[in-house]
């Protein structure tokens, strides 16, 4: 294992309905299972909004559109995946002109996922603990503050 000291961008989106749901993501990579809000990670000469068009375009097919920045990690967060890595997650507001035709349970497009499914969770009824890592928690605080 390597002791080089590395900086892992991850971008995400956040993705509201009519009916004031959010979608989330849940995966799996290998034997570990987690929830997420749906992203991944900015590729070499990729900027961040580009990352996360991408990002939805390969695991939903969808176009977005995006609104504004909605947060950016503001301290120190080791990844879950390379304890050598350190995190800086971006999440944005997006929006689609495509969103209705995510349904419940629906799988990912991308063929590199192994196990990757979309929900409609109610923001109001979202619990944090459902959320596997620690910066989607504190976004789904900052999200429920905002629809209170």
């Amino acid at each position: 294992m390597s002791n080089e000291h590395r900086f892992n961008i991850r971008v995400y989106g956040i993705l509201v309905n009519d009916r004031k749901e959010v979608l989330i993501s849940k995966e799996r990579r290998r034997d570990f299972k987690f929830t997420k809000f749906p992203g991944g990670g900015l590729n070499w000469g990729e900027g961040s909004r580009d990352c996360i068009k991408r990002e939805i375009r390969e695991e939903l097919g969808l176009e977005i559109s995006i609104k504004n920045m909605f947060y950016l990690t503001e301290h120190f967060q080791e990844s879950a995946f390379r304890k050598e890595d350190q995190l800086i997650s971006i999440y944005y507001w997006i929006d689609s002109n495509e969103k209705d035709q995510i349904e419940d349970g629906m799988e990912s497009k991308d063929p590199a996922e192994e196990d990757n499914r979309f929900y409609w969770q109610m923001i109001e009824d979202l619990n944090l603990d459902q959320l596997t890592f620690p910066i989607d928690r504190e976004v789904a605080k900052l999200l429920k503050s905002k629809f209170q």
